[in-house]
């Protein structure tokens, strides 16, 4: 028996449950299709080394779809201040100096799925089929996508989202091309045990050899990130915990204070990558799928969560009007809310990596020329700390706390 939905969603990680979520109690027949559930949280347990960094206006979206008291419920670690610097310039951002309470939350990946999967199973619309794998997608444009699961169960679809990752089975099913690079750089996630007790700040220092990044948990934890070279950052992951420890504290300012011990590690090479097209009939890329962007920033998750609340809202919107959602006009409305977003986020976190990885001395001169006028100058820093919590641009209803359902 063909089972008949009106969307389906293949990956049911942070950005395909967010999707899921924006659409729950809607007149839409959602099904996702995750291959593997992810563990049970306990608060006794280490944290992930998988964690984001979620700005003011994916809180926003969580909360609006109901999500976001399974991760409070859970663990959290929000930030006030956030400080970049390198030689002679340096900037702090305080969420005070614009009147909101934090600048973001640092969050395990795993916290926020397992919060987005539990709200989803609360529509009634929703189905969740997990662990669910596919042995077949068949899409022709005009008409309703077949997918056929392991176990033989066999879905339609007016519309199939792919919140499938970087390498997005259905984007390359589709034919949807994309334009990548690589940066030549890996990123080193070190998970340690820290003297000091939960910071409420975030910072970014660079140096001749890629950024260093701390990222604080709750109690006495924080997340580290390492860029370098892919040779020293195999060699630092080679390491055995006490070496790796030695290697942070010669590295790494007095700021971070004493590093107590080294929990876990993992690593990861950068790119860039984005689609050529986020649409087809009947087709939608979203979060990873659609783009891959340098994770400077900690855009990533955000982004991807702001394409959730769009690609949502214009389903949503569109049911009610009574048009095809699989309708190629319909998914362009979403394209243009998000392409272009993204593009500039993009952007933006290449000429950052350019001009701060680069030794040149007229371009050491400017950056640190520009964190000393960003110190100064307070429209234009409060309009870059408004800009990475997410509240600038063309923001979604979900982002701006406004119900869509």
């Amino acid at each position: 028996m063909k089972e008949i939905f009106d969307v389906v969603i293949i990956g049911g990680g942070m950005v395909g449950a967010a999707v899921a979520c924006g659409l729950g109690g809607s007149s839409l027949k959602v099904a996702i299709i995750e291959s593997s559930p992810p563990p049970a949280f306990s608060p006794d347990q280490p944290h992930d080394l998988r964690v984001s960094a979620l700005s003011i206006a994916s809180k926003h979206i969580l909360e609006t779809v109901g999500a976001w008291n399974g991760i409070v419920k859970r663990r959290l670690c929000p930030f006030r201040r956030m400080r970049v610097w390198e030689t002679a310039g340096d900037t702090e951002f305080c969420s005070d100096d614009i009147n909101y309470p934090e600048l973001g939350y640092i969050v395990e990946n795993r916290i926020t799925q397992i919060a987005l999967l539990e709200r989803a199973q609360e529509f009634d619309n929703i189905e969740l089929m997990c662990p669910a794998g596919i042995s077949k997608i068949n899409y022709i444009a005009g008409k309703a996508t077949e997918v056929e699961l392991g176990d033989g169960r066999l879905l339609s679809a007016k519309v199939l989202v792919a919140a499938d990752g970087g390498q997005s089975r259905v984007r390359q099913t589709v034919g949807l091309g994309v334009t990548s690079w690589d940066y030549k750089q890996h990123a080193l996630v070190i998970y340690i045990e820290t003297a000091y007790e939960q910071q409420d700040i975030t910072w970014q220092r660079f140096v001749p050899s890629g950024p260093q990044a701390f990222l604080p948990l709750t109690g006495h934890y924080g997340s580290i990130v390492w860029y370098n070279s892919p040779d020293e950052v195999n060699r630092l992951k080679a390491l055995s915990p006490l070496e790796l420890k030695n290697e942070l504290v010669a590295a790494f300012p007095d700021c971070l204070g004493e590093v107590k011990a080294v929990l876990g590690v993992a690593s990861f090479p950068l790119k860039r990558q984005h689609a050529q097209n986020y649409v087809k009939p009947g087709v939608a890329l979203v979060g990873d799928a659609a783009h891959m962007i340098n994770p400077l920033a900690g855009q990533g998750v955000n982004i991807g969560l702001l394409d959730a609340a769009a690609l949502s809202e214009v389903l949503v919107e569109a049911a009610k009007q009574g048009l095809e959602i699989n309708e190629l006009s319909v998914l362009k409305r979403y394209e243009k809310m998000r392409r272009n977003e993204n593009l500039k986020m993009m952007t933006v976190m290449d000429v950052f990596y350019q001009v701060f990885s680069n030794e040149v001395l007229p371009l050491k001169f400017i950056r640190n020329l520009g964190l000393g006028l960003a110190e100064r100058i307070l429209p234009a820093k409060n309009k870059v700390m408004r800009g990475a919590m997410g509240l600038e641009g063309n923001l979604p209803k979900l982002a701006r706390g406004e119900r869509i359902i």
